[in-house]
């Protein structure tokens, strides 16, 4: 009962927050004409199983759609489904062991085919799968059975009782695929389903007509969508590629784009190209940390590819503790924000930033530099500079680093910044960037995904759908780890493995009282970060994206897919 009511007092009240409307534009579906998107990093893919870039997830978010999303408050709102579960409406189960979710009548696939509970199931079933590496695998915790109940019917079942059950297909992360299309990629062949991964069939405002690996993708009005007023644009173009600088450029300056995403420029350049007043730039704060993650295990490309970059070598010095210690401990987050986000930008040592209840308050140790108790210690760890080269050594083991992130202005600053502050501590660092296309995509074969992570450290940030942290600290566990059998997908990237971490994320699934879950999580996220320096945190970073002058509907959303709500988005003008 205990479990029950907390549920109850802690999920209900979010579930049905109310969500914040667009202007009510009716009108006949594509009225609006052309509308032109651009992400300077371009989608390699359309299926987010395939990649844990956020640049696929949101370009496949604006044709793929979840049982329920998340709104700009962090509030989960129904998108296929009726409702949203709860103990309360019958939904989900007293003991807390399973959720039932009931999709909208007469949805129809993009292709005219009906969405029924079968496609749930299957889209389960093909995230599930031991050989699929699904980049999404977190989000299925816990869970022991899908089945369909009925045609609009699915039912969740889990090992043991979920305080917090809406994982799977919830978020634009998770979202639902049709069945007959995806039926021969289960597994290992998930990769070489070309079609389907470019050119899915979805439920969402927009359907694709033409995609272009890392190029462009071109898009056209779901003629089965289900508001025949919506979407209010004809057409979409989704450029990608470039630099945040021209992409910011094409909105505010030239108008040649209605929307540009995540604009990681210095404040000044922003305030800089808003003066033109063709665009508005638009912010929020959520939970996306800008950090650096540390390989624990060895990157030697003399290493074969089963073994390089994962588990079954220790990372030569990065192993040490003290030498991740000392690397956080010579950093300026303070100078990395005044250079790189402004008033859009904090300085942290959290992965999780938010909401309050998560963030833990005690791991603020890192946030004044200490270059010189860097120094020390690494000297009573015995890395000394013994052949008096400038660079600290071990046991014949230089700290000589490859420090890799994507290409991008403020990232190559905060290399640069980062290279000379650890070259006081006697640590050599050799700056390499990746074209962000290539970085952050899903491809298996490439050998410089931010998955594979053939580097010593790198640097980027995501964040998580929602306000409850519980599937992105359990993308950490043992068996996240991307490596060749689950096609290199994955999102614990450096390896980390701790049993003790694996058993507190099976307790905070179990969880259901709000104050406890927060303090497991605070007490996860300083397992990562302030005990062990596995990962090291540097900036909660605002979002910031822009839109045209004359795009209206546009709700900026830090919980979920900033296209969350594209249908709505309609032309200011003459053309109304």
């Amino acid at each position: 009962m205990k479990l029950k009511t907390a549920l109850l007092g802690a999920v209900a009240t979010v579930a049905f927050a109310p969500m914040a409307l667009a202007d009510a534009h009716e009108g006949e579906r594509g009225r609006d004409g052309q509308l032109n998107i651009i992400y300077w990093q371009a989608p390699s893919i359309m299926n987010p199983f395939l990649s844990g870039g956020t640049k696929d997830v949101e370009a496949a978010s604006i044709v793929l759609e979840p049982l329920a999303r998340y709104n700009e408050t962090g509030a989960l709102v129904p998108f296929l489904a009726e409702e949203i579960p709860t103990v309360a409406n019958g939904g989900v189960s007293e003991d807390l062991t399973s959720i039932t979710w009931k999709l909208k009548e007469g949805l129809l696939w993009s292709d005219g085919t009906p969405v029924t509970a079968a496609d749930a199931v299957f889209t389960s079933e093909y995230c599930m799968h031991p050989e699929g590496g699904c980049a999404q695998l977190s989000k299925y915790n816990g869970v022991t059975n899908v089945e369909a109940l009925d045609d609009l019917t699915v039912k969740i079942s889990f090992a043991t009782p979920q305080p917090n059950p809406y994982g799977p297909m919830v978020g634009g992360q998770s979202p639902i695929i049709q069945a007959a299309q995806f039926a021969e990629c289960l597994g290992a062949r998930a990769p070489e389903c070309t079609e389907a991964n470019f050119n899915p069939i979805g439920t969402g405002p927009f359907v694709v007509t033409d995609f272009r690996t890392n190029d462009v993708i071109q898009l056209e009005a779901n003629p089965n969508y289900r508001d025949p007023n919506k979407p209010a644009f004809a057409t979409v173009t989704f450029k990608g590629g470039g630099d945040a600088t021209a992409a910011g450029r094409a909105v505010l300056e030239t108008g040649e784009f209605d929307y540009a995403w995540n604009l990681q420029l210095a404040p000044d350049v922003i305030n800089s190209m808003a003066a033109a007043g063709m665009g508005t730039p638009v912010s929020a704060f959520g939970t996306l940390v800008e950090r650096i993650e540390m390989n624990l295990t060895n990157p030697s490309p003399s290493l074969p590819p089963e073994t390089r970059s994962t588990a079954a070598e220790p990372h030569p010095f990065l192993s040490d503790e003290s030498v991740r210690r000392a690397l956080s401990m010579a950093i300026d987050r303070d100078l990395l924000v005044e250079i790189g986000y402004g008033q859009a930008g904090r300085p942290t040592c959290n992965l999780v930033p938010g909401p309050e209840i998560y963030a833990s308050m005690d791991n603020t140790g890192c946030l004044v530099q200490d270059i010189d108790g860097a120094n020390a210690l690494l000297d009573e760890a015995g890395w000394i500079d013994s052949n008096g080269n400038g660079t600290r050594d071990k046991d014949g083991v230089e700290l000589e680093i490859l420090f890799q992130t994507s290409t991008n202005a403020v990232r190559q600053d905060f290399q640069a910044l980062i290279k000379e502050w650890w070259s006081e501590i006697g640590v050599e660092t050799e700056l390499r960037n990746i074209d962000s296309s290539v970085f952050f995509g899903g491809d298996p074969g490439s050998p410089d995904t931010f998955e594979k992570f053939y580097a010593d450290v790198e640097m980027y940030a995501n964040n998580f759908d929602g306000t409850d942290p519980q599937a992105y600290l359990a993308a950490y566990t043992c068996d996240k780890a991307p490596r060749p059998e689950t096609q290199w997908q994955g999102e614990n990237i450096n390896r980390f493995c701790d049993p003790a971490y694996d058993a507190m994320v099976a307790e905070l699934q179990q969880t259901a009282d709000i104050e406890k879950r927060g303090e497991l999580a605070r007490a996860l996220n300083d397992m990562l970060t302030k005990d062990s320096m596995t990962i090291v945190p540097l900036v909660d970073r605002g979002r910031v994206s822009a839109h045209a002058n004359s795009l209206g509907g546009v709700v900026l959303n830090t919980w979920d897919s900033e296209l969350w709500n594209v249908a709505d988005w309609y032309r200011i003008g003459d053309n109304r």
